[in-house]
């Protein structure tokens, strides 16, 4: 009896080596096929096809997205699955889209143009670093700092739109306020709401699954647009946010106090008598 229970101790010690030898297959592959978005949208940009480019960094960051929710989906968290995402998202969402941005509308700035570009991939590596080593207690709802995929998405989804290029030096300026904006939100502490908080296996109203399916509508239909709404409506969230705070405390300030009614006493028919 005792072999066999020291026998069973052996093997479940063997498996757990082993599984900590290995790697979780199913996100690391949407790992690895995140950062083979990124270095797509490398070569395409190098190439001057800016538009198949900027598409590469949105497919970059729908498998950014599905990558961690499948790993927690699955139990199949890892240390190693963490230093790998961060990795392949300082190639998709910090290298990507600094070479997307000279390629497009830094290069007239010339030198200014490139130092531009390195800032964003220096911002978006210390946004990985930060956010991997965050307190666990901190409040999950809110991201510190802009999250490198969206501010990645602020040059891919401008490309997009509008992917013929500028070539003059005072138009040029506007592409070094796109790279810079994004990269300074990336290294504040300004909170930009977090939506991996959603539980996706809890149940909804019908007019959810409605809304999704119009706003996947709207994008087939207006991709350039949209996607361009949807980054830079994220890019102000924190401003739009703080606005509506302060339009909801003005009109309950401003709302009239319900008219104070004043009861009659109770009389005592004792001393009526």
């Amino acid at each position: 009896m005792n072999q066999t229970r020291t026998r069973l101790r052996f093997l479940r010690t063997a498996s757990d080596r082993r599984r900590r030898r290995g790697v979780s297959l199913l996100p690391s592959l949407f790992t690895m096929g995140n950062m083979f978005c990124g270095y797509a949208c490398i070569v395409y940009a190098m190439r001057g096809e800016l538009e198949i480019a900027a598409l590469f960094i949105g497919f970059a960051i729908v498998l950014d997205m599905l990558d961690g929710r499948i790993a927690r989906l699955t139990g199949t968290t890892s240390d190693f699955g963490a230093e790998f995402d961060s990795l392949a998202d300082v190639v998709s969402f910090g290298i990507a889209p600094a070479i997307l941005s000279l390629a497009w509308g830094l290069g007239p700035l010339g030198r200014l143009g490139w130092a531009a570009g390195f800032l964003f991939v220096a911002a978006a590596a210390m946004r990985l670093a930060r956010f991997n080593i965050q307190n666990a207690a901190e409040d999950k709802r809110y991201f510190l700092g802009l999250p490198s995929p969206p501010a990645a998405g602020i040059p891919a989804a401008t490309v997009f739109a509008y992917p013929v290029g500028i070539t003059d030096y005072p138009t040029a300026l506007l592409a070094l306020t796109m790279v810079l904006v994004p990269a300074l939100l990336m290294v504040s502490t300004v909170r930009f709401r977090s939506f991996k908080t959603i539980d996706l296996r809890a149940r909804r109203p019908y007019t959810v699954l409605f809304l999704v399916a119009a706003a996947l509508t709207l994008i087939t239909i207006h991709p350039k647009y949209v996607l361009v709404v949807m980054a830079y409506t994220y890019l102000l969230s924190p401003l739009i946010g703080k606005a509506v705070a302060r339009v909801r405390k003005r009109g309950v300030r401003a709302a009239p106090e319900p008219p104070v009614v004043e009861m009659p006493l109770p009389t005592d028919h004792r001393q009526a008598q």
